[in-house]
């Protein structure tokens, strides 16, 4: 048997090539893709990002980017890749029909992680309900409710809609109306007002409290009063106000009157005829 020496050299060299050239792509783009993983990495950690997102991010990242390194490197070899790479897409499509509600969760999952629009611990109104951030995750974000329940929302959700931060700044508004009767002394009646906030220390004096006659109503004078507080100390200055306002009042003889109607009888006579 007759061995053609130099047509296996020219298929050593052929093929020997070939396969430096992927052994080549394989390792640099290997090294390239972690030092991507790395500086992405790094960047969300600096930015504080929540670490399960990290994580995922790294992850899927590399994947996605040694899927690309071999495909690259089986072209080199010379192996036919335009049915590899539709197959990966057609694949690719599949998973994501089938998980298109789960991919919109995430990607709202990773636009709250990443321009925080709340906080764990921010008390907050978002996706149709109220409470205190507990969890944020990659899917879900889980609220508990002022009477202690658990609320599980897709973050598709709570980004789909607006968004209340009840905890974003650090002072709140206090929104409170008091009616007093048509026969007060309207002067008078600011003046307590005015002093029961001064009293309570929780109140800031910049900006001022809004004290203003807001409406006239059936029965009553309304006036709109708008103090200032920290948020944390919302819910108490709101309750020790409408307590304290009302025993002021009672004290400085200032009525609080209840919902009335003046019913007017109007009595017909008829006179009789003489016979």
């Amino acid at each position: 048997m007759n061995i053609d020496i130099d047509s296996i050299v020219n298929l050593i060299s052929f093929y020997g090539l070939r396969i430096l050239g992927a052994l080549t792509i394989f390792i640099i783009g290997k090294w390239a893709a972690g030092m991507i993983v790395k500086v992405i990495r790094s960047n969300m950690e600096k930015r504080e990002t929540d670490p399960v997102l990290i994580s995922f991010i790294s992850s899927l990242t590399s994947g996605i980017l040694m899927v690309l390194i071999i495909i690259t490197a089986l072209g080199t070899l010379g192996v036919e890749t335009t049915s590899f790479a539709a197959v990966i897409a057609a694949a690719g499509l599949a998973i994501g029909l089938a998980l298109q509600g789960s991919l919109s969760n995430f990607a709202s999952g990773v636009l709250i992680i990443m321009f925080r629009p709340f906080r764990v611990g921010d008390f907050v109104e978002a996706g149709g309900t109220m409470g205190v951030v507990d969890e944020v995750g990659i899917l879900f974000t889980i609220l508990k409710t002022p009477d202690n329940k658990k609320i599980i929302s897709p973050n598709a959700a709570v980004m789909g809609g607006n968004i209340t931060n009840f905890s974003a700044h650090e002072t709140r508004r206090v929104d409170m109306t008091f009616g007093v009767g048509y026969g007060d002394d309207l002067d008078k009646v600011e003046q307590v007002i005015l002093k029961v906030l001064s009293e309570d220390p929780r109140i800031l004096t910049d900006p001022a409290p809004t004290v203003a006659v807001s409406e006239h109503g059936e029965s009553s004078v309304n006036f709109v009063v708008r103090p200032w507080a920290k948020t944390a100390d919302y819910w108490g200055v709101f309750f020790d106000i409408h307590k304290k306002m009302k025993q002021r009042f009672d004290e400085e003889g200032i009525s609080i009157p209840f919902p009335q109607r003046d019913l007017h009888i109007v009595e017909n006579q008829t006179k009789s005829a003489s016979a």
